[in-house]
């Protein structure tokens, strides 16, 4: 089971001086450990599903869980079977436990809602439209599964039925259902009650990548390549090209847009020799974070705190409510998560990074699952929240860097390159498999 740091602050944590002192591998651990503990002690009691949020507080957890943020979680947790802070054992009892629930609960043509109830499986309204399936949370949620399904190679009776569960939820979402009818692109909502009046089209650059590569690669219900490249890459602001602060962005929106387009698809899909006809996607997301970078170093509109050592501008909490932060959309919110989880493009940027946010703001932003959501020191504010979609990427990307776990696992699945080379992705890793 998971054991607390052994040096505890007053929420459990080991305090900001301690991991300070770590060299820069111990504090990775000690880092990645505590965030986990969000998808472990923080998770639904009943379900073990991934709350959208929990607080610093210890408040009773209520039945809301997030799909997408469930995904992610199911990552985190093979990430803490290899690092030894959960057994094997308990693992696989709770991702069965999470996979049971998800197999009887409420879904939309295959695809699952944003928010469901943890208890019952039923939906939870992400808006008063959104009340259906959600393509995309959906993917990240089959991201995670898939690799679970990956590791978990056993013949134990357990370790098959867990497999046997994920491979049913894989093949069941009806991607082909989400193109309208045969449309050349996705559609990110469908309800019941509101059929597609969200009309939500899934366009590119942004963190969708991982959806139509799913869509591709699915065994039933797959699309045509022709949906990828006349949807996700006919969007508006899919092509760049232009130079910012000196840095050159093939893809993406004025500025790059939030650092969560780097992170979230990228959990699995491993970006070094990445390409396809557009983008060489290792390379597009180092400069996306250099950007992203560069513009808090220059600070145009003189932000307190930030910095070469403070700096980072992706979704999250901030002190109004909820928003996209990015260059062009810069109010003074720096979000943990994003240097953080940035780690495997720019770890000289980062490391710096992570250690000011522990000892220049310290017990402000750190606490029982690592760190808080984001921080805007214009305002003296400082989130009370802690969110599955941020800490996710942390864990992951982390363990990423130091040994390409998750990139391992989800870069080897058959249906993974076979969507690849649908839609003409060149890779390492396919080469590595048509080699064999």
């Amino acid at each position: 089971m998971f054991k607390s740091a052994d040096v505890p602050g007053s929420t459990g944590a080991p305090t900001p001086a301690a991991l300070a002192a770590l060299p820069d591998d111990a504090l990775l651990e000690a880092v990645a450990r505590q965030t986990f503990r969000f998808f472990w002690e923080g998770a639904h009691p009943g379900s073990g599903l991934a709350p959208d949020r929990r607080t610093t507080r210890d408040e009773p957890v209520d039945d809301l869980v997030t799909t997408g943020g469930s995904g992610f979680g199911c990552m985190a947790i093979l990430v803490a079977v290899e690092r030894g802070w959960v057994t094997r054992a308990a693992a696989l009892e709770r991702l069965n436990r999470m996979v049971q629930v998800l197999a009887r609960a409420r879904c939309y043509h295959g695809a699952f809602p944003h928010f469901m109830n943890g208890a019952t499986g039923e939906t939870i309204p992400f808006s008063r439209k959104d009340d259906g399936g959600d393509l995309v949370e959906t993917a990240f949620l089959c991201m995670g599964l898939l690799c679970v399904r990956q590791y978990f190679r056993g013949d134990t009776v357990e370790e098959q039925a867990l497999r046997g569960r994920i491979t049913e939820i894989w093949e069941g979402v009806e991607w082909d259902w989400y193109t309208q009818g045969g449309r050349k692109l996705l559609y990110w909502h469908w309800s019941p009650y509101n059929g597609w009046a969200m009309d939500h089209e899934i366009h590119g650059w942004n963190e969708c990548l991982m959806t139509y590569l799913l869509a591709a690669a699915a065994p039933r219900h797959r699309v045509d390549p022709e949906v990828y490249h006349r949807g996700f890459a006919a969007g508006r602001d899919f092509l760049n090209g232009k130079t910012y602060h000196g840095i050159e962005l093939p893809l993406g929106m004025p500025g790059g847009g939030p650092l969560f387009f780097a992170h979230y698809s990228f959990c699995g899909l491993d970006p070094h020799g990445l390409q396809d006809r557009y983008a060489d996607y290792g390379e597009l997301n180092r400069r996306h974070v250099q950007i992203n970078r560069a513009h808090c170093v220059a600070n145009p509109y003189g932000h307190a705190g930030y910095g070469a050592q403070c700096w980072g501008l992706t979704a999250s909490d901030d002190p109004d409510g909820y928003a996209a932060h990015a260059p062009d959309n810069d109010n003074g919110t720096i979000s943990p998560t994003a240097a953080l989880a940035s780690l495997p493009y720019a770890p000289g940027e980062v490391m710096p990074v992570l250690r000011h946010f522990l000892t220049g703001l310290g017990e402000r932003i750190w606490g029982r699952y690592g760190f808080v959501d984001a921080f805007c020191e214009n305002r003296g504010w400082f989130a009370d929240t802690y969110l599955a979609i941020d800490q996710g990427p942390i864990v992951i990307m982390f363990e990423n860097h130091r040994s390409g776990l998750l990139w391992n696992l989800f870069m080897s699945i058959p249906e993974v390159q076979a969507g690849l080379r649908r839609l003409e992705f060149r890779s390492p890793w396919l080469d590595k498999a048509g080699a064999l």
